[in-house]
């Protein structure tokens, strides 16, 4: 095989002894290449086709160059385009550039030129094509996950096969490399898809209200128990349940999850009666479980019982083929959100993007281009923009609801550990009546009578 037979290639030119010229010498490289001599035939190929790089003439009759080019832009935005030209000149090629076309060449073309700037093209934008159609059909389980890294759609296969034995799974990876979507992927793919997904971060919630969200517990266990709170694991039945950052759950909390692993049912406070739970686990972490257990950190029984199945997501900097993938996606999805139109990075930001180090992962890229389409002044992201959002993206402010809640629920837990539970002396301390500071104390699912003696 080789070096590009994987890239597919759309060449659009008026000219049949120029198309193949281009096609001989493209073949040779090693592309897989189609041709049309239309702006009006290359759209309806397109779908067709799903090419990762479009190179037409500029000068065509009926639909030229340009005009193709917005009308490829509409439904494939991520589809590079290089644009030929026989009338060039540098007006021609600014205002085709602040559009969004990836490149300009001129007529008569040189053959390194234009390998190399197809090669160029397909390493920064990542021989995006047309992924939307990708993601159809029998695809649709993994719609959230977007690469072409041989090494994730490796991962993905496996992935496939777990969601369909339907055994626990244990996902590593270093914090932001999308562990939850790799979780939602093996749910969509399994037999439970139709059943709830119910996800909890285990090193978010206090340990002394980890138990009540995942058991619940009965209206009038504890004082300031107001009603019934089914819990995650009822939350989740018939479905999945996702136990995030698994590494960071106390011990003795691990001892009771084994159990109802074990007996397939479990207990709410204030419940007499055992409930039947019928959940799928899929755990996550960034810890070293193995370390963690030979410190006497995590139970060794409860470890085999999630690692049945073991997957393990690369970090962005393994994948950096996927960088241009999903800045575009970033990019789109962010742009219908604000509705701010960008034709979107210049060669020197994707650049930047490509080669930057990555240590937050697809969250941080996420961030990273966030703040470059809040900040952009001009249709193309340029390079500056991007290296000074990555290198303040290093020290990242948390939005400020979630920065509320964090506080709020970190308050709370002080107090009612300070008051042992007594909510009237809490709620003097924090200024508040008591209905108020029980609305309170209900929003967090905080139980005054679990931090009673």
């Amino acid at each position: 095989m080789k070096e590009h037979d994987h890239y597919r290639l759309l060449l659009v030119d008026d000219d049949v002894d120029l198309l193949r010229l281009l096609s001989i010498r493209l073949n040779a490289a090693g592309y897989q290449v189609t041709v049309a001599q239309s702006g009006e035939q290359a759209l309806a190929l397109l779908p067709v086709v799903r090419p990762h790089l479009l190179l037409t003439d500029m000068r065509m009759e009926g639909m030229d160059g340009m005009a193709l080019f917005e009308a490829v832009r509409k439904n494939y935005s991520a589809l590079p385009v290089i644009i030929m030209t026989a009338h060039g000149s540098i007006p021609d090629a600014v205002e085709a550039t602040r559009r969004g076309v990836y490149g300009f060449l001129a007529k008569p073309l040189q053959k390194e030129e234009l390998l190399a700037e197809i090669r160029r093209a397909l390493s920064l934008c990542g021989g995006a094509g047309a992924p939307e159609a990708d993601r159809e059909g029998p695809e649709h389980w993994r719609r959230e996950i977007i690469t072409q890294s041989p090494r994730m759609l490796d991962l993905l296969s496996r992935a496939k096969l777990a969601a369909e034995s339907g055994s626990a799974v244990l996902i590593r990876g270093e914090s932001g490399t999308g562990k939850e979507m790799l979780a939602r992927a093996i749910h969509w793919a399994s037999v439970r898809c139709s059943g709830p997904f119910v996800g909890i971060n285990c090193g978010a919630i206090p340990d002394t209200l980890l138990e009540s969200e995942l058991f619940g517990h009965s209206k009038g266990a504890f004082t300031g128990a107001v009603k019934d709170y089914p819990g995650l694991f009822r939350s989740a039945h018939g479905g999945t349940l996702f136990l995030d950052e698994i590494g960071d759950m106390p011990l003795n909390l691990q001892v009771k999850l084994l159990r109802v692993l074990q007996e397939r049912r479990m207990r709410p406070v204030g419940v007499v009666a055992p409930v039947d739970i019928d959940v799928r686990i899929i755990s996550a972490t960034h810890r070293q479980l193995e370390e963690e257990i030979s410190e006497g950190n995590f139970r060794e029984d409860l470890y085999y019982r999630l690692n049945v199945v073991a997957l393990e997501l690369p970090c962005l900097a393994e994948r950096r083929e996927d960088i241009p993938l999903l800045a575009q996606h970033f990019l789109q999805e962010l742009m219908a959100r604000s509705g701010k139109r960008l034709s979107g990075f210049s060669p020197e930001a994707m650049e930047v993007l490509v080669n930057a180090a990555w240590p937050g992962n697809v969250r941080q890229l996420c961030n990273v281009v966030e703040q470059a389409v809040a900040l952009s002044t001009s249709p193309i992201i340029p390079a500056e923009l991007i290296s000074s959002a990555i290198k303040e993206s290093r020290d990242q402010i948390p939005p400020f609801s979630e920065a509320r809640r964090e506080f709020e629920q970190q308050y709370l837990v002080r107090l009612m550990q300070l008051t042992k539970g007594n909510v009237s002396y809490a709620a003097r301390i924090a200024g508040r009546n008591r209905t108020e500071f029980y609305k309170l104390l209900g929003r967090h699912h905080i139980v005054p009578g679990l931090f009673k003696e």
